[in-house]
Order: structure tokens, then C-alpha cells, then sequence
């Protein structure tokens, strides 16, 4: 029996087009090729843009990234340079896998 492919959803919070958000940007679909491919969604939001929205989800700094799919939600705060730190930080399956096992979905 196969396994179900897990989406993955993810909300990015920049300020505009600085150099650190677009490359929180460029890293997060780095870090999804590589560690979700062809299994995620990404949800970029401008903050100064859409105050509104990021005042509802309490953005506190910039970039953020919020995994809301598959529950539980995390938060990663910085431009992800670090893809190994980011995708632990946000509980993504090692390389290869489709979904972690044990993890709620």
C-alpha cells in the first residue's frame, strides 16, 4: 500500500525586497526542493504591505517563516541560511521521505 504524500504549507513574512528577505525567500524554496519535493506550498506575504495580517499571526521580527501544514505549526525567525538548523527547526522529514513517522499530522 502506498503511503499518502504529506503537503507541507508554509507562510514566509518579509519587509519588502531587502537582501535578507528575498534571501529568506531564494533559501526557503531551497530548502523545500530539497527536503519536500514536489509536496509543499509557499505562502510569501510583504508585512509592510499586509500590516494586518502579520499584526493577526503576531509577527514580532522579519523574516519568519510559519509551517501551518502539516499541523503542528512551527516558526523560524531569519533568512534560513542554514538549511540542516531550518529543516529541523521546522520538523521536516530527512531527504528523501514524503512523512516523518511518529509526527501528528
Amino acid at each position: 500500500m502506498l503511503t499518502p504524500v504529506v503537503t507541507y504549507s508554509f507562510r514566509l513574512y518579509v519587509a519588502g525586497q531587502t537582501p535578507r528577505s528575498l534571501a529568506a525567500v531564494a533559501n526557503l524554496r531551497a530548502l523545500c526542493d530539497t527536503y519536500l519535493p514536489g509536496c509543499h506550498e509557499i505562502e510569501v506575504i510583504d508585512a509592510a504591505e499586509q500590516p494586518d495580517l502579520a499584526e493577526e499571526e503576531r509577527i514580532l521580527a522579519i523574516p519568519i517563516v510559519i509551517r501551518t501544514k502539516p499541523l503542528p505549526s512551527f516558526r523560524v525567525i531569519g533568512d534560513l541560511s542554514d538549511q540542516a538548523r531550518a529543516a529541523a527547526l521546522l520538523g521536516l522529514p530527512e531527504v528523501g521521505r514524503s512523512s516523518p513517522e511518529g509526527q501528528a499530522q
